[in-house]
């Protein structure tokens, strides 16, 4: 199982290859040291157009503007009139006095680099607007390829003769701020990203790209395409990321609570056991190590356990998660987000964090510290056949190993779950990107019921060896210990909770 090469070049940053199935890969290790490179890089662009203060937006133009101070780069940012981000954005910093904040078309017409982080349906809406806005040479930035996918499916291109680039955080704004941060004071802090060139009309794309990545504060970058970005991304938030686990913890709390246990215990071994042990044990030491873990402590009933939920959950989730790439890669996703902006305007969606298990959340995070959670073995299996599943969907659709292991196992593991430990799932579903909300409320119900009436029942049955020997022998294994060798060298801190963040 080999993924296709994927190689690149800089004209100005060190690079570094990694051992992947089937050969390497390049990419880009980064840190505070490459700084005084990003003049080079960022050569011939003076002013930086920020568009849209949500979290990615946010993060985005506060890290871009600390990395960049003193070389004589400005970073502005743009809003829509009326904005309600306003008053935030002043509150960082960025003005109308000092030219830092400004009406979006005027900041894209004054630009030399257009970063465009707005929602994805807002964007698809106004990007007409910004492309007639733009300066002759001005490049066009991207952290999502949604909007290249809107422009297939309606005929449409992205304007002759700008660069086109794309870096995308595998992680929240919150994270890629919150990350940035503690790379001041720790090395190595950072939310890894990749980087696609659409477009090069300069000659200098890659590296502008890069140069864009570095000042995020990205431990490390690696290549995709815009289209691949796009597939990759959605389809994960759909599956692994987000949807899945949903859908998971809800089937799992259910299950538990019928074996006996009460609500508490019963979060336990459903959501905080996911969130906590099983999500570090992947992050520190990877995939396998959490079934050898289960048969050092509990001997072979607990791998038992764990080979039996692997082997009944595997096949259910690999169907989701190729229906769902299906629907992401033939525009039925991106159009249904497109759909809902216009039926939702700006009315808020509602909340799902009103089921019995969230209520239980809160007790258990309460007596964090007093009791110690352990992974456990049934909700181990079905997370990592889940996982396993998208790993397998990824490959088979030609994706290259950095990208599979960062979009299938990495934001999950060291992004997205800990912010899960610390509010709950719940949270994430309720307070994320409106694209990867309804995503997660479509997709999150659909493995919920593939796993209560499909892998539970399965389950029963005896392991099936072959499908276990594929797991604990999978390629994956190698492509994800090369990847962990430049992880982050700290774990995120998550805030505390201060209310739903604009979009």
């Amino acid at each position: 199982m080999n993924a296709p090469a994927n190689s690149f070049t800089s004209a100005v940053f060190p690079l570094q290859t990694i051992d992947v199935p089937g050969g390497t890969e390049t990419v880009l290790p980064g840190g505070r040291h490459l700084f005084p490179l990003l003049p080079a890089a960022f050569a011939g662009v003076r002013r930086i157009g920020v568009i849209g203060w949500g979290p990615q937006g946010r993060a985005q133009a506060l890290n871009l503007r600390d990395s960049l101070a003193g070389t004589g780069i400005r970073v502005t940012v743009g809003l829509r009139p009326g904005s309600a981000s306003a008053p935030d954005a002043r509150a960082c910093g960025f003005t109308e006095d000092d030219g830092t904040l400004g009406d979006w078309l005027d900041v894209t017409a004054a630009a030399d680099l257009v970063i465009l982080l707005i929602a994805d349906a807002a964007l698809a809406a106004c990007h007409q607007q910004i492309f007639a806005a733009l300066r002759p040479g001005a490049a066009i930035g991207l952290s999502h390829g949604f909007l290249l996918g809107h422009l297939r499916a309606t005929g449409g291109a992205f304007p002759h003769g700008h660069d086109v680039i794309a870096v995308c955080p595998k992680g929240m704004g919150d994270s890629v701020r919150r990350l940035y941060e503690q790379g001041g004071h720790v090395g190595g802090a950072g939310i890894n990203a990749s980087f696609a060139v659409h477009a090069d009309h300069s000659g200098r794309a890659t590296d502008l790209a890069l140069g864009w990545s570095v000042a995020l504060g990205s431990p490390y970058t690696f290549r995709t395409t815009l289209a691949g970005e796009y597939h990759s991304d959605i389809a994960g938030e759909r599956a692994i990321l987000l949807g899945a686990v949903h859908g998971l913890v809800e089937a799992l709390y259910g299950h538990y609570r019928l074996a006996g246990d009460d609500p508490a215990t019963a979060y336990e071994r459903s959501c905080e056991t996911l969130t906590g042990p099983i999500r570090q044990t992947i992050s520190r030491s990877g995939l396998t190590a959490v079934r050898d873990q289960l048969g050092d402590r509990l001997g072979p009933g607990g791998r038992d356990t764990f080979d039996r939920a692997y082997t009944a959950a595997y096949g259910p989730a690999r169907e989701l998660v190729a229906e769902i790439y299906d629907e992401v890669a033939d525009g039925t996703e991106l159009r249904s987000v497109i759909l809902a902006e216009r039926r939702l305007a700006d009315r808020p969606m509602s909340r799902i964090s009103g089921s019995p298990m969230w209520a239980a959340g809160r007790t258990v995070r309460d007596r964090r510290g007093a009791r110690v959670v352990d992974i456990e073995p049934f909700t181990a299996g079905l997370f990592v056949a889940t996982m396993m599943a998208q790993v397998d969907e990824f490959a088979e659709r030609g994706h290259p190993w950095s990208e599979i292991v960062n979009e299938s196992v990495i934001e999950a593991v060291d992004s997205l779950l800990p912010y899960m430990h610390a509010r709950d799932v719940a949270y994430m579903v309720d307070n994320c990107s409106r694209t990867a909300r309804l995503g997660a409320r479509r997709w999150g119900p659909r493995f919920q019921a593939a796993y209560e009436q499909i892998a539970f029942p399965a389950a029963g049955s005896p392991p099936d060896g072959a499908l276990v020997a594929a797991f604990t022998g999978h390629p994956v294994h190698q492509a994800l210990a090369a990847a962990a060798k430049l992880r982050p060298s700290v774990d995120i801190s998550v805030p505390a909770p201060q209310g739903p963040r604009a979009e």
